[in-house]
């Protein structure tokens, strides 16, 4: 039954790890070639590496685990799910119904456990339901705002019999409002009619309302003229080489795009939720402006900052309401302020917020992306990364011009969520580059899936900017604990080389400016998993940066003739 609704819900792939609870399960699995088994090294590598599937594919991601420590093992990846929005669709294995809360041998109670960290979960008693429960669980992992669930299956439920049902989602009770409200986007067209400084603030709801919604975002924006700026979570949902395009904004964002957010008149929130790496301090968070909020999740509204033009509905569905009704009352906007807004954000421009100084005796880590960026843009690429310093220096210097083609570890800030998601992106695009961004720290919490990408021949490429320390760690300690390095190195390292090469990987060294290129190059073309053990600055932080309780139009910047904090204007407060 399990294995006919994977089919029926279009599944190919499912990521998974076995135990005794699940065997009836992965017998089935043995018997059938229709749906691809990737045995992972660990559960959370799993949940990690259907995120990368479903983040790069648009389609849920499946994972099997067993019971116990198999399930709670999975509790940090459904969790990183919940908080990006991911749809996830995780069974897990338990003991026998009449066993359950007698503390029988890997018996967890994964439905209490995994209730705060899951859009919603099933315990499965009665074998008639257990279809029909896939079914649901399909359908609520996939609609609204998009979702982990969990299916929790005692043992003998799985050798049971019982009656099969098809998938037939509209008799779901879950059906969320895809319609936005005419009267609040009538509102928001005049809104935009009248505005002065308008900015799109937009986040990943663009990306998981599907390809339709970014199109009709690149419309609205091409016609409007409106500057736009995208959270960590919506990169690529606009292209990088886009004329209105401002960057990243938030805590890493660039300077003028946190400065556009901070003086707009009419702040349009798509698909976003206003976290605090965005809003910095809520009280100075963009004070002078109107603010739309789009988002299909009705809680998101008003959660965070108080919205004067609340829409809940699809992304898609909203712009193309949005685009319709400003086409019919005749394509307005304040064209010559819209024009000197424009002039003003080009103006902040030049502070050129990502300038560094490159060296010739060490890389920076910096150097490393931007000659990554140069020597990959072309190709038919996917970045996923770990979480720190590395990663937000990868949403700045690498750029995205479809959606689906970065993910990244957002709301939870995963550790050793890169290496694994880039393996269910790789099963997912067989034929692409795909480039893992880690530092050395995150990247070693989940290296043990390195058998993973050898044993299934994936050649991914784990691009490891090794600073020997844990940078962000390390630089919010210089900055705000009186440079006290608490325990931010590891004097441990592997040498990275020999551990590729004992999975059975290329292992690449690469230390000399000189050499930089040729030794991307060397990873890009070779055919098969790679570890590049790039060895950058070890003191080097990441600007800008919004230091936690500022506000927008305060930042730190690198740069050696700026260095201080940036306020409005552009002066420079050392």
């Amino acid at each position: 039954m399990l294995v006919q609704a994977l089919k029926d819900q279009g599944v190919d792939t499912v990521f998974g790890y076995p135990g005794g609870a699940v065997l009836p399960i992965y017998d089935e699995v043995f018997q059938q070639n229709d749906i691809r088994h990737v045995l992972v090294r660990h559960e959370q590598g799993a949940v990690h590496a259907a995120e990368g599937y479903a983040r790069s594919t648009g389609k849920p991601g499946v994972v099997l685990v067993t019971s116990g420590p198999g399930a709670t093992n999975a509790v940090t990846g459904l969790t990183d799910a919940l908080m990006d929005s991911i749809p996830i669709v995780v069974f897990t294995g338990q003991v026998p119904t009449f066993m359950i809360g007698s503390d029988a041998f890997q018996e967890a109670d994964t439905i209490g456990i995994t209730r705060p960290c899951t859009k919603h979960n099933w315990l499965v008693k009665d074998t008639d339901r257990l279809s029909g429960i896939i079914h649901e669980a399909f359908h609520v992992a996939t609609s609204g705002r998009p979702g982990p669930v969990l299916v929790d299956i005692p043992k003998d439920v799985q050798f049971a019999t019982g009656t099969y049902t098809k998938p037939s989602p509209t008799a779901s009770r879950y059906q969320p409002r895809l319609k936005g409200d005419l009267e609040e986007i009538t509102e928001l067209v005049a809104a935009m009619e009248k505005a002065k400084r308008p900015v799109f603030y937009t986040g990943g709801g663009v990306i998981n309302s599907g390809p339709a919604a970014s199109q009709l975002l690149r419309e609205l924006v091409e016609a409007t003229g409106f500057p736009i700026t995208s959270t960590l979570m919506g990169l690529g949902c606009y292209p990088a080489s886009g004329k209105n395009w401002l960057g990243m904004l938030g805590m890493h964002g660039l300077y003028e795009a946190n400065l556009a957010m901070h003086d707009c008149d009419l702040l349009i929130n798509i698909g976003a939720r206003f976290d605090d790496r965005i809003t910095g301090r809520i009280d100075a968070f963009s004070p002078k402006s109107i603010k739309a909020h789009i988002d299909i999740d009705p809680s998101s509204i008003n959660k965070v900052i108080k919205t004067d033009i609340p829409i809940v509905g699809d992304v898609a569905h909203v712009l193309e309401d949005l685009l319709k009704v400003w086409k019919s009352r005749g394509r307005k906007t304040n064209a010559e302020a819209v024009a000197k807004w424009h002039m003003k954000i080009d103006e902040w421009r030049k502070v050129d917020c990502l300038a560094f100084t490159a060296s010739d005796k060490t890389i920076k880590p910096q150097q490393a992306l931007a000659r990554l960026e140069a020597l990959t843009r072309d190709r038919d690429r996917y970045i996923t990364t770990e979480v720190g310093q590395h990663q937000m220096w990868a949403a700045q210097y690498l750029t995205f011009e479809d959606p689906n083609r970065w993910m990244t570890s957002g709301g939870l800030g995963t550790m050793g969520y890169g290496f694994p998601a880039s393996i269910g992106v790789q099963m997912a695009h067989p034929e692409s580059l795909v480039i893992n961004v880690a530092g050395e720290a995150s990247w070693l919490m989940n290296m043990q899936e390195m058998g993973t990408a050898v044993q299934y021949r994936l050649p991914v490429k784990q691009f490891i900017l090794n600073n020997e320390r844990l940078g962000m760690v390390r630089q919010w300690q210089e900055l705000l604990h009186g440079e006290r390095y608490s325990h931010s190195w590891s004097e441990a390292l592997p040498d990275f080389v020999k551990l590729a090469e004992a999975f059975g990987a290329k292992g690449i060294i690469c230390k000399d400016p000189a050499d930089l290129d040729d030794a991307i190059m060397e990873m890009v073309n070779y055919d098969g998993p790679v570890i590049f053990d790039c060895l950058v600055e070890k003191h080097e932080n990441c600007f800008p940066m919004i230091p936690s309780g500022k506000a927008h139009n305060e930042m730190l910047l690198g740069d050696a003739e700026t260095q201080g904090v940036i306020q409005a204007g552009g002066a420079v407060l050392v």
